[in-house]
């Protein structure tokens, strides 16, 4: 019997051994190669290097004047480099600034992409190959909005990589990146797609692709690859707070930037689609004011005058839901579908307003250069009194006009303990809605709040030195 329990002992050790052999064996054939994909495309990976003139003004201290020093004399062109002519206060000193960036090559005519930020304002870029060549490029054009530039190099037997589509990428997806990181031409670094339709502060017609694909300095404009050896982003941004990186790397999606490039190819410049609203998020609190059952679409804040959105009819307050066809799940994903919409198309566009949903059909125009400023006013003060905890003054009929409340609107002067406090309303902002309704008066807000469901959140529409906003704000008990 032992002799056999030995035996049997031994046939488990050796099976077990077995399967712990298979599974380290599967893992092994799970993890991706990446050698084959890197010697196809890496030729068409290109380092760029930009520079450009900058000034620097050296200025005496106050009251310090360079004394006289006869021209012959070896300290006279010392002082003179550093502090201009004899005499004068401040001298402005020229030097040459270099940055490092990388991009590829799409088309054998020598066309490379790269971003906008790598070769801004550059009186020179210098394009360096993988077979040693280094070619001077001309800028095709460039377009700061989407951090896109354009540029055509004269070279021949140029390689050339493979466009993919990104919108077939799924978070965990392994993806690759080839770039000059601090200068170290063609680097590879792989990682996975962390979660796509990233919106950041910046940028806000761009849906970027996060990664943890390490990219640090000098990888900016390099192509991001899946697995199939396809160009499916561009390496754009990193967030760190060392200037290293950190885990936190954007690309822009391969459509939008092409698309920009067909438009700086074609026409020299970049059009989007404006619909002519300010929005914001929707909240808990704002979605239960407005009877949702959930957060979601994008709030309009503000009409802009003479937009495609006042001539259709779109009004402040409104929820939109759904853009052309496609749900707006967040505020933050309306801009890059506006953007991206051919201008002069009909789209149809599902909001929420007063509790009901409908269907209002809009045409596209143009993002003007610079969307216009909003005015603020500094109030002066007539009447006063303290709602919500809120010192609320009325506004001039000049404030009014230059403010453009269409005669609506109470200032902040104060605020103390309180609902509004609690909501975030701050001193200097002018509450003009509440509950989509219009505030006119002091006694109008108090009434309005009477009628209103104790302990529940309403609407309130503030106007701010940065712009209007949708603030929640629950009504006491």
């Amino acid at each position: 019997m032992n002799v056999l329990a030995t035996k049997q002992r031994l046939l488990f050790v050796v099976l077990l051994v077995g399967l712990l052999q298979a599974g380290m064996a599967s893992a092994r054939v799970a993890l991706p190669d990446f050698t084959e994909l890197v010697e196809a495309n890496a030729a068409a990976v290109v380092n760029i290097s930009s520079s450009k003139q900058q000034s620097v003004k050296r200025r005496l201290p106050p009251g310090m004047e360079i004394p006289e020093i006869p021209e012959d004399t070896p300290f006279g062109d010392l002082l003179r480099k550093f502090f201009g002519e004899q005499g004068e206060g401040e001298h402005s000193e020229r030097f040459q600034s270099k940055s490092l960036g990388s991009g590829f090559i799409f088309s054998q005519d020598g066309y490379v992409v790269t971003n906008h930020h790598v070769v801004q304002d550059a009186d020179e870029i210098i394009v360096k190959l993988n077979d040693r060549r280094e070619v001077i490029a001309e800028i095709v054009g460039t377009d700061p909005r989407s951090d896109i530039a354009l540029l055509k190099i004269e070279a021949k037997d140029l390689p050339v990589l493979k466009i993919g589509n990104s919108d077939q990428l799924k978070p965990g997806e392994w993806v690759l990146a080839i770039g000059s990181p601090f200068g170290f031409d063609h680097s590879v670094t792989a990682g996975i797609v962390s979660a796509k339709g990233r919106s950041l502060p910046s940028e806000n017609y761009v849906p970027f692709i996060q990664t943890d694909v390490a990219i640090n300095p000098g990888n900016s404009g390099g192509p991001l690859f899946n697995l199939d050896g396809e160009v499916v982003g561009i390496n754009s941004q990193i967030y760190s707070r060392t200037g290293g990186f950190m885990g936190l790397s954007f690309a822009i999606p391969i459509e939008v930037a092409m698309d920009v490039v067909e438009q700086l190819k074609t026409v020299g410049h970049v059009q989007r689609g404006w619909l002519g609203v300010y929005i914001q998020e929707v909240t808990r609190e704002l979605a239960e004011s407005f009877g949702m059952n959930q957060p979601m679409g994008a709030l309009v804040a503000n009409v802009l005058p003479d937009s495609p959105a006042q001539d259709s009819g779109i009004k402040v307050g409104d929820v939109i839901l759904a853009y052309d066809g496609k749900d707006v799940n967040n505020s933050a994903a309306l801009p890059p579908m506006v953007g991206r919409t051919r201008v002069g198309k009909t789209v149809k566009l599902k909001v929420m307003r007063d509790g009901s949903r409908k269907i209002i059909k809009i045409e596209i125009g143009q993002l003007p250069e610079e969307d216009s400023p909003i005015l603020a006013g500094s109030p002066t003060p007539l009447e006063k009194t303290t709602v919500l905890g809120l010192e609320l003054e009325k506004l001039t009929e000049k404030q009014r006009q230059e403010m453009d409340l269409d005669g609506a609107g109470l200032y902040v002067k104060r605020v103390h303990d309180g609902p509004g406090r609690r909501s975030g309303i701050k001193e200097g902002d002018v509450l003009q809605m509440i509950n989509n309704e219009k505030i006119s008066s002091v006694e109008q807000l108090s009434d309005i709040i009477a009628g209103l469901p104790k302990g529940k959140f309403a609407s309130v529409l503030v106007r701010r030195s940065q712009g209007p906003e949708f603030i929640a704000i629950r009504i006491p008990k």
